[in-house]
């Protein structure tokens, strides 16, 4: 399939209620779309870099830049033919995983809807027993002002069916925190994500937590670091996922090797797209890993494709792919909607995606447009 045409969408939307994390507060989301076209069809990425280099040193703006002027004038009249061919497009590209996702993500939409598959179909191709109907997922709540409100926040999350909380932390901001909702909600699965707040010195503070039943201590230490996880890892009880420092299948080689979690968060994105993802999964599956997938305020566009990945069939944990309704008000695709009996969201079983994009909410909410064509 050629690629004739690709156009490029700066939006900002407002979010339901602020996101606070140790990298900051956000009010809003602004994000990249792209739509990939190639004869009569549309796949669509989203980027997920934001506006500030907390997560990545990826903005949206930085990803605009690498995108326009060196992505997608390297792919646009090329054959495409398989969804893998995109990550090989994009290697004269050092480093950007969160711009180059945004592609590898439109291809695999396209493809698929050309061989008459769901993304989740084709992207469990190489697996026999498929791809899953449904997957479990949690709900990840940004630190409040107050403990008390914390523990407002969780008892309403579960009142609405999620059957997985993930609380953030931050120095300060921790063990008590973590204590209280353990004693509040004692049956409840818990998990702390410290997105690389932390330093090996504070291991007595995590010793400390061991005795929480918490289903997974998420990235405590340095953004980059596998090394100094590993050190941490032998020193306490509960599980230790990585997240920000596995940007490779060779990062969670290394990580498997020596020995430095028991889970690994897949965000797709942040590997640079599905194809990584996909092998990434793979390893952790033959290793005994945990895998679940991660997410980053994702619209619509980005949540299908999400829980494309998290139907694989290695995948062993509830992942954060909330509701439509958890981040938006009004968003630019087709909702998604929790089943509360059992805490998962259907997988898409349309081809591709399996999406509508509202293209008048997504023209509303473009800050700026760009249409690039061979």
């Amino acid at each position: 399939m050629k690629i004739e045409q690709i156009d490029l969408y700066a939006i900002s939307m407002p979010l339901v209620s602020p996101f606070k994390t140790s990298f900051g507060t956000q009010q809003q989301r602004d994000c990249l779309i792209l739509a990939l076209h190639s004869e009569g069809l549309t796949g669509w990425g989203e980027c997920v870099a934001t506006n500030d280099p907390g997560y990545s040193y990826e903005t949206a703006v930085t990803a605009w830049h690498i995108l326009s002027d060196f992505l997608i004038t390297a792919v646009l009249g090329q054959d495409l033919q398989e969804p893998e061919q995109m990550r090989d497009w994009l290697r004269h590209v050092r480093g950007h995983p969160l711009a180059k996702a945004t592609l590898d993500q439109a291809a695999w939409d396209l493809i698929a809807q050309r061989d008459g598959l769901s993304f989740a179909q084709k992207l469990a191709a190489p697996y026999p027993e498929g791809s899953r109907s449904r997957v479990e997922v949690g709900v990840s709540i940004g630190m409040q002002p107050t403990m008390a409100q914390t523990m407002d926040v969780i008892a309403r999350h579960l009142g609405e069916g999620y059957g997985r909380i993930k609380l953030k932390i931050q120095p300060g901001h921790d063990l008590e925190l973590a204590r209280l909702a353990r004693q509040t909600f004692p049956h409840t699965r818990i998990m702390l994500d410290a997105n690389s707040a932390y330093t090996l010195a504070d291991a007595p503070l995590f010793q400390q937590m061991d005795g929480l039943n918490l289903l997974m201590i998420e990235q405590p230490l340095g953004y980059e670091d596998i090394y100094q996880h590993s050190k941490l890892h032998p020193q306490i009880k509960s599980p230790l996922c990585l997240d920000e420092s596995i940007h490779s299948t060779a990062d969670a080689q290394f990580a498997i090797e020596i020995n430095a979690c028991d889970i690994i968060n897949i965000k797709p994105s942040r590997v640079g797209g599905w194809t990584t993802a996909r092998e990434i999964h793979d390893l952790c599956r033959a290793a005994g890993i945990g895998i679940w997938v991660g997410g980053m305020l994702e619209t619509g566009i980005g949540r299908a494709a999400q829980l494309a990945l998290a139907a694989l069939p290695g995948i062993s944990l509830p992942g954060d792919i909330s509701a439509t309704s958890r981040y938006y008000h009004q968003d630019i695709a087709t909702h998604f909607f929790l089943n509360a009996a059992d805490s998962t969201i259907t997988v898409p079983t349309g081809p591709g995606l399996g999406i509508e994009v509202d293209k008048d909410r997504l023209t509303t909410v473009t800050q700026q447009r760009k249409t690039f064509k061979k």
